[in-house]
C-alpha cells in the first residue's frame, strides 16, 4: 500500500468512503483507477445497554468518530506523499435500520440512536399485530418486502413518538427530522442546521417499513398504519448522485475535504454487494460483521420469499438508472458473539485470541451455541428466542465454547443459504464472503465444511467501503469510476475447500437445529414494572405476603398489650 502511494499525485483520482458500522467507524481512500486501498483509519464505537434488550449509540459520538477518521486518514495520506486534493468524491455506507431523530434548529439529537439490534419494541410490534387480520407478520410484505419485526426503523420511530416527550414536542412544533445513520451523517456533513441536506437513498429507505419498494416512494398508507408524520422523513434519492458538498467543520483542523461532493450512499449490505461486483441475477455475497447478511441479486423485479427471507432494494446506481432488488437472509449475531465472549465472559482479550482458543481444540466436543441475544432473525423471525449453550459436560472448557461460537455463525449462514437456494431454485456453487470476520481462517474453513461448498474471500476484504466508493466515483458530475466489470482490475482471492464429508456436516447441522428449537419461547413482550419483576404481579403471592405481614404486626401488637 505504501509503495503504491509513494508515487504521490501521479496515481490519478481518489475516492473516499465513510463506512459507519455498528461496532466501528472507518474512513478509507481508494484509487479510482485500480480500486486499490491507499489508507484508512478506524475508531471503535461504544454501544450502550441501558436495559436488558436495549441497544443505543450516541449520534454525536458517531459523528465525531467520522470527523476523527477523516482527519487521521488525510494525515496518513500526507505522510505517504499523497495529495488529498485528488479526492474527488466521498461515499457513505452505514449500519441500516438504526434510528435517529434530531432537532433541525439546534442540530442536536433528541434521543440516542436506537440500534437495529434493539428489542424494546417487541410490545410495540405485538400491539400493531393486533390491528392486522390474523395477526399476520407478513401482512405488509407486499409493499415493503419485510415482516413486521423489531428489526426495522418504523417501530423504533413509533416507540420514540410514544415514549420520548422531547421527540413528540419537536414533531408537534415542526422541528424534528428522522433518518437512519446515513441521513444523520449527510445532513451534518453538508452543513447541519445551516443548510444541511436531509436525504437518504433507496437501499436505506427500503429498511424502514415506510417505503414502497415498487413505487420507490414513502407510502402514505404505511405511514398512516405506523402513525408516522411524513414531513419528518428524508427525501429519497438514488444510491449514486451528488447529494451535497462537504462543509468545513471546526473538528477538522486541516479543513480536509471541504467542498468535496458526497455522491454515493448505500446501506452496508448493499454496498458490499456492489463492492463484490454482484451485478448479475443470481450473484450473491455473505458479509460477516456484527451480524451476518447473505444477499442475492434478483435483478429488476422484486422476488418475494416463501422461506423467511427479506425482499430489499439492492441498489439504484444513478437517478436515471434502473433499480435492482435482492433477497436477503439476515442474522443478528455474528461478530457480536466474539465481542460477547471477550467483553462479557472475559474468556479472551481479543478476537484473535478467540480464533486461537478454537484452533487449539478443533472441535466443540458436542457443545452447541445459539447466540439469539436479540431473538432469531431469518428464517424464523422469532423475537421470543434467547441465547443458549447446549451439550455441556465436565470436559467442556473455554476452548470448546469459543469453537462453538464460531461454528454458530456458520450454522446460521447454512440456514439462510438453504432458504436462499429454495427460493432461487438454483443452489450456489460457491459463497463469496467479506467483512471483518473473514480474517478468521478457522471460521472460513468451518464455513466451507458446514456448507459443503467452497468459500471465496477477496484479498482486499473491505468490499463494503469499496462499494460506497464505487457509487460515489461513478456518480453523474463526478465520473471517475467505471462500474463496467470489464474495466475493473482482476481481484485475487483466497479459496477454502470443504475438508469433511457431507454426512458429518449434516449430523452437526441437525444437532444445531435441535438446539435452535430449544432457544425459542423464552421471552414475552409483557412489560415489567420499572424493569423489575414485582411480587404483586402474582396475585396469590401478593395476598400471601400481605396477610403474613398483617399477622406479624397483629401478633406484635397483641404481645405488646399482654405485657
Amino acid at each position: 500500500m505504501a509503495a503504491a502511494a509513494a508515487q504521490g499525485g501521479s496515481m490519478g483520482p481518489l475516492v473516499g468512503a465513510i463506512d459507519q458500522g455498528t461496532s466501528s467507524t472507518r474512513f478509507l481512500v481508494f484509487n479510482a483507477n485500480t480500486s486499490e486501498l491507499l489508507s484508512h483509519h478506524q475508531v471503535e464505537i461504544k454501544q450502550k445497554f441501558p436495559k436488558e434488550g436495549w441497544v443505543e449509540q450516541d449520534p454525536n459520538d458517531i459523528l465525531q468518530s467520522v470527523y476523527e477518521c477523516v482527519e487521521k486518514t488525510c494525515e496518513k495520506l500526507n505522510q505517504l506523499n499523497v495529495d488529498i486534493a485528488n479526492i474527488k468524491a466521498v461515499g457513505v455506507s452505514n449500519q441500516r435500520e438504526t434510528t435517529v431523530v434530531w432537532d433541525k434548529q439546534t442540530g442536536e439529537p433528541l434521543y440516542n440512536a436506537i440500534v437495529w439490534l434493539d428489542l424494546r419494541t417487541q410490545s410495540t410490534v405485538e400491539r400493531l399485530l393486533k390491528r392486522i387480520p390474523g395477526h399476520n407478520k407478513s401482512f405488509l410484505k407486499s409493499k415493503t418486502g419485510l415482516p413486521l419485526s423489531t428489526y426495522f426503523s418504523a417501530v423504533k420511530l413509533r416507540w420514540l413518538l410514544d415514549n420520548v416527550k422531547e421527540v413528540r414536542q419537536a414533531v408537534h412544533e415542526g422541528r424534528a427530522l428522522f433518518g437512519t445513520i446515513d441521513s444523520w451523517l449527510i445532513w451534518c456533513l453538508t452543513g447541519g442546521k445551516d443548510g444541511g441536506i436531509h436525504c437518504t437513498d433507496v437501499t436505506n429507505a427500503s429498511r424502514t417499513m415506510l417505503f414502497n419498494i415498487h413505487s420507490l416512494e414513502w407510502d402514505t398508507e404505511l405511514c398512516k398504519f405506523f402513525g408516522i408524520p411524513m414531513e419528518i422523513l428524508p427525501k429519497v434519492r438514488s444510491s449514486s448522485e451528488i447529494y451535497g458538498l462537504m462543509k468545513i467543520s471546526p473538528i477538522l483542523s486541516s479543513g480536509a475535504l471541504s467542498g468535496v461532493p458526497i455522491s454515493g450512499c448505500l446501506g452496508d449490505q448493499s454496498a458490499a454487494l456492489v463492492g463484490q461486483m454482484c451485478f448479475k441475477d443470481g450473484q450473491a455475497k455473505n458479509t460477516y460483521g456484527t451480524g451476518c447478511f447473505l444477499l442475492c441479486n434478483t435483478g429488476q423485479k422484486p422476488a418475494l420469499s416463501e422461506h423467511g427471507l427479506l425482499t430489499t432494494v439492492a441498489y439504484k446506481l444513478g437517478r436515471d438508472k434502473p433499480v435492482c432488488y435482492a433477497l436477503e437472509g439476515s442474522v443478528a449475531i455474528a461478530g457480536a458473539v466474539v465481542r460477547w465472549l471477550r467483553d462479557n465472559l472475559g474468556i479472551a482479550k481479543s478476537s484473535d485470541e478467540v480464533e486461537k482458543l478454537a484452533a487449539e481444540v478443533g472441535t466443540s466436543y458436542g457443545c452447541y451455541f445459539v447466540p439469539a441475544f436479540s431473538g432469531l432473525y431469518a428464517p424464523y423471525w422469532e423475537p421470543s428466542a434467547r441465547g443458549i449453550i447446549c451439550g455441556l459436560t465436565q470436559f467442556t472448557n473455554k476452548n470448546h465454547i469459543a469453537f462453538a461460537a464460531l461454528e454458530a455463525v456458520c450454522f446460521q449462514t447454512r440456514e439462510i443459504l438453504d432458504a436462499m437456494n429454495k427460493d432461487c431454485g438454483i443452489p450456489l456453487s460457491q459463497l463469496q464472503v467479506d467483512g471483518g470476520m473473514t480474517n478468521n481462517k478457522i471460521l472460513m474453513q468451518l464455513q466451507a465444511d458446514i456448507l459443503c461448498i467452497p468459500v471465496v474471500k477477496p484479498s482486499m476484504p473491505e468490499t463494503t467501503a469499496l462499494g460506497a466508493a464505487m457509487a460515489a466515483g461513478a456518480a453523474e458530475g463526478v465520473g471517475v469510476w467505471s462500474l463496467n466489470p470489464d474495466d475493473s482490475t482482476a481481484v485475487t482471492c483466497e479459496r477454502f475447500e470443504p475438508q469433511i464429508n457431507p454426512e458429518e456436516s449434516e449430523y452437526r447441522y441437525t444437532r444445531w437445529k435441535k438446539a435452535v428449537k430449544r432457544s425459542m419461547g423464552w421471552e414475552t413482550a409483557e412489560p415489567q414494572v420499572n424493569g423489575e419483576t414485582s411480587i404483586f404481579c402474582s396475585l396469590p403471592l401478593g395476598f400471601f405476603i400481605m396477610s403474613s405481614l398483617l399477622m406479624l404486626i397483629g401478633a406484635k401488637y397483641i404481645s405488646g398489650n399482654c405485657k
